[in-house]
């Protein structure tokens, strides 16, 4: 049976090292500086024959309310709350501090079970650190080193021993409720589809996903670049599960100085690659710049379904011009997206959000379309004899077949005499054609060209031949 375990503590006592650790997986971002993780990060956790969740949460901090650093705890505390087991990680080197001891009592009302963590043991320094945990009347402490894998062996013991401890009801019997599975599991699709929400910094993006999720799972505010980590989240959502992926704000490459942003910014790029459908989020008072333009090339570049949101909506009088003025922008700076869907929503208060589920799933739907030969070799014969291909030293182009070899995102090659030679422009009239033919709008299209025959006619030639 499964359980959720949270790993909590002051900052910088090395909770995201010894989340990566139990992942087995360098997820998290980790950096030398306190406060890097704000969001709560989840990971499906291996420990020899135990399989859980674990959490990664914010240092817990004194601060005022109408800080980050407050909300930031205060999200920890909910995940302390929700769980049915902490990791309160100390830094061993350190000792326990004020702080250690202040927010050990917090978590011991909080939560139903406490594994103390001694971290950071490496050399003699770290033992007065250990000893100095039983102080915090939470037991016996566990000695890890998380960057080095050392005491793994008993953080592993010990939670076999809490295992025991819980009643079968005490354990989460599904995901939180950032997962929203009060809907029966067996209503839920059997693939997630894979989303990520970019953007610049302040753009809304961790509130669209709040506001989706209908908790306030993800840290939001006033201040720009909140969000470091690319946090995924696991959302059933309006019939349909999805995997969505919060990123960190993209600034102009020249303005990233900080080795943490860049680490960010890494992060959100990688989760780029590996979503299906990129959701770019504009802010409605600044739309479309350059830094957008980059963004959703690069979406285009790694073949993802795009789709433009342009969020703040409710702040914007002039609504239906500026929709207008939106829609050409994206075409004459995006011909490679040509029909990619622009959707209005305000993430505060949810207006539009039904509309983006919509045509979420409409692309996702054309990114994995397959039209079949048949249909395409009609398509082509017919292209052909409205524009035909230039003639290269006076010999005309010769276009035999065309085949699609893949989708996600729809592939094809055509079989032409002379491919080195067709012009961009008439490529471009053939892409065109697909997009407009076969309803291929809004994601990326691929047409290879190759020389030779149709490969059909020399595999039916050779059945021939062999009968």
């Amino acid at each position: 049976m499964g359980f959720t375990l949270a790993i909590v503590g002051r900052p910088n006592v090395g909770k995201s090292t010894l989340f990566n650790r139990l992942v087995g997986q360098k997820i998290a971002l980790v950096d030398d500086q306190p406060g890097v993780t704000r969001d709560l990060r989840e990971g499906e956790a291996k420990l020899r024959n135990l399989k859980f969740k674990v959490v990664d949460t914010a240092g817990l901090e004194d601060a005022t309310q109408e800080t980050l650093q407050h909300r930031m705890s205060q999200l920890s505390l909910t995940a302390i709350k929700e769980a049915d087991a902490c990791l309160f990680v100390i830094d061993a080197r350190q000792g326990v501090t004020a702080a250690d001891a202040f927010y050990a009592s917090i978590v011991r009302k909080s939560s139903k079970v406490v594994i103390l963590v001694a971290n950071k043991v490496e050399g003699r320094a770290a033992s007065d650190g250990v000893y100095e945990g039983f102080s915090l009347g939470l037991g016996e402490p566990v000695s890890i080193s998380a960057e080095h894998g050392l005491g793994m062996e008993d953080v592993h013991l010990r939670l076999c021993e809490i295992m025991d401890l819980l009643k079968p009801d005490d354990i989460s019997s599904s995901q939180d409720q950032f997962d929203d599975t009060s809907t029966s599991s067996s209503l839920l699709s059997e693939k997630e589809i894979q989303i990520s929400i970019i953007g610049r910094p302040n753009s809304g993006k961790s509130t669209l996903i709040n506001q989706i999720a209908g908790n306030q799972r993800l840290l939001t505010g006033p201040e720009a670049g909140i969000t470091r980590d690319a946090i995924p989240a696991s959302i059933y959502w309006l019939g349909q599960a999805f995997r969505i992926f919060d990123t960190a704000g993209m600034r102009k490459k020249a303005k990233v100085q900080n080795k943490l942003e860049k680490l960010s910014v890494s992060d959100g790029i990688r989760a780029i690659r590996f979503s299906e459908i990129i959701v770019l989020v504009l802010d409605v008072n600044s739309p479309l710049d350059s830094q957008d333009l980059r963004i959703a090339a690069l979406a285009e570049r790694e073949g993802r379904c795009v789709i433009i949101v342009i969020n703040k909506w409710d702040l914007e009088n002039k609504k239906n011009s500026k929709i207008v003025e939106l829609r050409q922008r994206v075409v004459t700076l995006l011909p490679q997206l040509t029909g990619v869907p622009l959707v209005p929503i305000s993430g505060l208060f949810g207006q539009g959000v039904t509309n983006l589920h919509k045509q979420i799933l409409r692309a996702y739907s054309i990114w994995n379309i397959r039209v079949s030969t048949a249909k395409l070799n009609s398509w082509l014969i017919d292209k052909l004899a409205s524009h035909p291909p230039p003639t290269v030293s006076g010999r005309r182009i010769k276009m035999r077949y065309i085949t699609q070899v893949k989708s996600r995102p729809p592939s094809f090659v055509i079989f032409t005499s002379v491919p080195e030679s067709v012009p961009e422009s008439y490529k471009r009239y053939l892409v065109n054609g697909l997009r407009k033919d076969f309803g291929i709008t809004g994601v990326p299209i691929r047409l290879m060209l190759r020389a030779g025959k149709n490969p059909y006619d020399d595999k039916s030639k050779k059945r021939r031949v062999i009968s």
